[in-house]
């Protein structure tokens, strides 16, 4: 009977179906995993079980309290709700700060008696605010609830005149600004004002009132958003409450009823009798805090009945938590979380084809967006085609996605970087190649290399940067000619084989490995350089202010021989010889220049050069990363916030260029070159394939194309994962076989050319992902902007290499840029890559004591002796990755990147894979029994619409069956008697 009522799982326990029935198992026999499902469960389980239905529209709630002004009645707005509850203070004249509302539990059961005594209308029929109010009392009278005399006094309270927060009451003079005594004057000219400009609900039109279309507060809420009215007050003339709770058929416009133009879709009132008018307000706010409650929301549109509704409270209670009185101040308003958890959770728990997961399957390790890339297709070049036919529905969005001011910054982020790793890199290859290849090779390979692979590339999100030269590989342009060809046709083979398939096995253990070591590249190489001029513009240490006055520098003539061999000379307009000049009058490059010498103990004195480049250097990685965050601050509107952190680094370049030029002082500027040519005269720019190198040299070099190719492949691909991780959320898919294949297609163009390689820069292109996230303009109150995904477009990557390409134009204004400032950027671009790597929080709790370690998911479920074991692990395989990058050894690092996913696989035998499911990624032969459970769940979704008709008669006979066993089972278990029809 058990097996019959429950479902099997993979080791052959049960998996409990039942209500409490778990709770009756004897423990010796209970089942691995049991899910104890209430009788209010079970119903939301078929109300919001089907996963189909469209999402339900955001509310905005609104709780109008009923006042007694001068003998007159209004509603008069008290709160709102978005996410948040905001009320208006005792002052009323402005709203709160949006906080998490406090609900009395006491407050949520009267309500649920309310809404089982009161009166339910769902899906009626309503067009106008007087119509509506018609059929609720006539639905009361009907029921009994109210008396017919009592008919027109609640319908005259109901339509009574509406006061909203927006309207702005008369202003005070400076004098009285800050008095408390006139508060109560204030808010009697305040009411009469709002008297004077309101009008009854009676001669409202159905139409938005110019109040209401012309708050701001409407930016706030989404477009798609739909009102729920809450009205809550105390009268003379009832005994008992008068509930009623309304849900439309279509949402309606209800003229001047709510603050916002937002149609309503919901009303509940609620009039009592005097006395407890603090009893209905809180049960108002119980309500309103329901109606944005996600999942209650979706009860409330998709309720069939009152149980129902009822049900949906129920679920409501068991997820509250109480907090005891005397442990908590109630006056102090809670604030809101910076991410506000997500009630997927609570929803997939009434989802039909979901009954919960093992540990570990549900791990926090993140993972990457590779589902679409992972098969073997099974045919020559299918992986390619498939990237095609996945990428050409998006050729013509990928332009005009562009066209924004977001992408303005991105281009001046990115261009800059590039710029500069095309110097620096261009540099390293004159040195090793003997200036066959320089900065104009790299500057042009940049922009041809880069423009073609965003034109056509799978991802062009991805940046291209030339690989580091290495000494032992390019030594002459015609044999590196051939192991680009090589290494072209490899590239090749690996695409037409859908050898990118291997990506299935590029956890995160891998990805965090190699983008730490490159992260830690662009961190070490900026203070490199930056250390660097310390050695060529070293501080002046022996300077001391005390013997100011014995520091001079002279200018000695030359001895009398020399002195007669000069030139004519003309000072002053007129013409004298050298020996009429006044050597102690001449400037240290006039005395230099008519062969003179300096003599004095300050000769050799030169501005601290090296403190002003680390100004430059350290401001605008500070700078940077300040205004980066400046859209968290409170200070400007929003938009302007949000500008200011899309161009926070142009901003810190621009600044700090303007202070370097202020200060005048001769820091190492940026060198471009200034004419199309090759670097080493006499070199053309196509390489012959032929020449003095001996025929076996074309066969041998495929040896070392070969460590090139792994190099590059490991390169593009655990890049392109990274870029392509779900949490990015890009939505026009990856196209791992399409950017191989530009990428081998540009290696053999490039080695005609003599331009050096081009693989994905993996910190760069991180960057270029953050310079383009994209956030929700319209936010709760009191809620962080949500992440919507990135801007998906070619046209900033296009725009980048674009002006790579015509650099050597503007080199008369690049020149004023300090390379401090640029490896600044370098800086922040490390650093800030290494922001959202789970590697590098794990290495910092090495440092933390355990009552100051964050409050990370996996630590929740994983042993912090198996997180730390797991992080010195990835710490070891960084290390020697960098000390084989740092050495002779270098020519094998390819082959060790390809290692991390050997030391992943081996890390199976080490750890469960419960813990690997929390700190990385299952690989895929461990995940098969998911996708099997995946499919099994298809084939039961298909087969439920076949015998809907007779679902809800099945429904009722297993609820009442379950209640028999269980019954039955505690009396077995325990040896007491039970009645079983009860």
């Amino acid at each position: 009977l058990w097996q019959r009522l429950g479902q099997q799982t993979k080791n052959g326990k049960t998996l409990c179906k039942g209500l409490a029935l778990c709770c009756w198992w004897p423990p010796d026999h209970r089942p691995l995993l049991c899910v104890v499902v209430s009788p209010a469960a079970e119903r939301l389980r078929y109300i919001l079980g089907d996963e189909d239905d469209a999402p339900t529209p955001t509310l905005f709630t609104e709780m109008d309290t009923l006042q007694h002004e001068g003998g007159e009645l209004e509603w008069r707005e008290s709160a709102r709700w978005v996410k948040f509850e905001e009320k208006v203070e005792e002052g009323g004249e402005r709203w709160s700060k949006p906080h998490v509302s406090t609900l009395s539990l006491h407050s949520l059961f009267e309500l649920r008696t309310c809404l089982q005594t009161g009166s339910i209308l769902l899906d009626l029929e309503g067009y106008s605010l007087p119509q509506i109010v018609d059929e609720v009392v006539e639905r009361q009278v009907e029921d009994g609830l109210l008396a017919p005399e009592l008919r027109e006094k609640v319908v005259f309270v109901l339509l009574r005149k509406h006061r909203h927060q927006t309207k702005k009451p008369i202003h005070r003079s400076l004098a009285d600004i800050g008095k408390s005594s006139s508060t109560s004057e204030c808010l009697s000219v305040c009411v009469s004002t709002y008297h004077s400009q309101s009008r009854s609900m009676n001669d409202i039109s159905d139409a938005p009132s110019t109040d209401q279309l012309k708050n701001k507060f409407m930016k706030k809420i989404p477009r798609d958003a739909e009102a729920s009215n809450v009205l809550v007050g105390e009268v003379d003339f009832l005994e008992k409450p008068f509930v009623a709770f309304v849900r439309l058929a279509q949402a309606t416009t209800l003229g001047g009823l709510t603050e916002v133009p937002v149609p309503t879709r919901f009303l509940f009132v609620l009039l009592g009798p005097q006395g407890k008018s603090k009893s209905y307000n809180e049960i108002g706010r119980a309500i309103a805090t329901l109606m944005v409650d996600d999942l209650f929301s979706d009860v409330a549109y998709k309720a069939r009945d009152r149980e129902d509704l009822i049900a949906g409270i129920d679920e409501f209670l068991d997820e509250v938590i109480v907090l005891p009185p005397g442990e908590w101040d109630p006056k102090i308003r809670i604030e809101p979380p910076k991410k506000v958890p997500s009630a997927d959770m609570r929803k997939s728990v009434f989802s039909l084809n979901e009954l919960g997961q093992m540990n570990g399957t549900a791990g926090g390790g993140g993972g990457s967006t590779r589902t679409e890339g992972e098969s073997l297709d099974g045919r020559f070049c299918g992986g390619l085609f498939l990237d095609i036919k996945r990428k050409l529905p998006w050729l013509l969005s990928d332009f005009y996605d562009a066209f924004h001011i977001q992408s303005i910054s991105a281009v001046l982020f990115i261009y800059l970087g590039c710029i500069t790793n095309a110097i620096t890199f261009g540099g390293l290859l004159g040195d090793a190649t003997d200036n066959y290849q320089g900065v104009m090779e790299s500057f042009l390979g940049t922009a041809l290399a880069g423009v073609v692979f965003c034109c056509f590339g799978g991802q062009p999100l991805i940046i291209l940067i030339n690989a580091q030269p290495d000494n032992g590989v390019i030594d002459y342009m015609e044999l590196r000619l051939w192991i680009g060809l090589h290494s072209c046709f490899q590239c090749l083979v690996l695409v037409a084989t859908d050898a990118s398939y291997i990506i299935k096995y590029i956890t995160r253990f891998t990805e965090e490995g190699f983008s730490s070591l490159i992260s830690f590249i662009f961190i070490s190489d900026a203070i490199k350089k930056m250390a660097g001029s310390f050695k060529y513009y070293p501080i002046n240490r022996g300077y001391n202010p005390d013997y100011v006055t014995m520091y001079k520098c002279d200018c000695q003539a030359p001895t009398q021989e020399s002195l007669s061999d000069l030139p004519v000379v003309s000072t002053d307009g007129s013409k004298l010889n050298g020996t009429a000049l006044d050597w102690s009058q001449l400037s240290k490059k006039e005395c230099l220049k008519y062969g003179g010498s300096l003599v004095g103990n300050s000769c050799k004195y030169v501005p601290d050069l090296a403190l002003m480049s680390f100004i430059l250097f350290f401001g605008t990685y500070s700078m940077t990363i300040t205004l980066k965050k400046f859209k968290f601050s409170r200070y400007f509107p929003t938009k302007l916030r949000k500008l200011i952190s899309d161009f926070s680094i142009f901003m810190s370049i621009m600044t700090f260029v303007g202070l370097d030029m202020l200060m005048g002082l001769q820091t190492p500027k940026l060198i471009v070159p200034t004419e199309f040519k090759p670097t080493r005269s006499g070199r053309g720019w196509i390489v012959k394939p032929f020449g003095k190198n001996p025929w076996w040299m074309y066969l041998a070099s495929f040896v070392p194309a070969l460590l090139v190719t792994i190099l590059i492949f490991m390169d593009q691909q655990i890049s392109a994962v990274i870029v392509n991780r779900k949490e990015n959320k890009l939505k026009k898919g990856c196209g791992y076989h399409l950017d191989l294949f530009w990428v081998g297609i540009l290696m053999a163009t490039c080695s005609f050319l003599g331009l050096p390689w081009y693989v994905a820069a993996t910190v760069i292109s991180i960057a270029h992902i953050d310079s383009l996230k994209m956030e929700s303009e319209s936010s709760a109150p009191g809620e962080q902007p949500q992440f919507l995904g990135v801007r998906e477009q070619r046209l900033t990557g296009i725009l980048v290499f674009v002006l790579t390409g015509v650099s050597i134009f503007l080199a008369p204004v690049l020149q004023f840029i300090p390379m401090p400032v640029l490896y600044g950027v370098f800086l922040y671009m490390g650093v800030a890559s290494l922001g959202g790597i789970q590697f590098w929080d794990r290495i910092k709790l090495f440092l933390m004591p355990l009552k100051h370690q964050p409050d990370f998911t996996y630590l929740r479920h994983v042993p912090l002796r198996k997180v730390h074991l797991f992080t010195l692990v990835q710490i070891i395989c960084l290390a020697v990755l960098w000390i084989l990058k740092s050495t002779v050894a270098a020519i094998v690092f390819p082959v060790m990147i390809l290692g991390l996913m050997v030391v992943r696989k081996m890390l199976d035998l080490v750890f469960s894979q419960h813990d690997l499911a929390w700190l990385d990624d299952i690989l895929p032969e461990k995940d098969k029994k998911k996708k099997e459970d995946e499919k099994k769940k298809k084939d039961r979704k298909k087969s439920k619409g076949q015998d809907d008709d007779s679902n809800e008669e099945v429904r009722k006979m297993s609820l009442c069956t379950l209640i028999h066993v269980e019954r039955i089972v505690y009396s077995c278990y325990y040896g007491h008697s039970a009645n079983t029809t009860q």
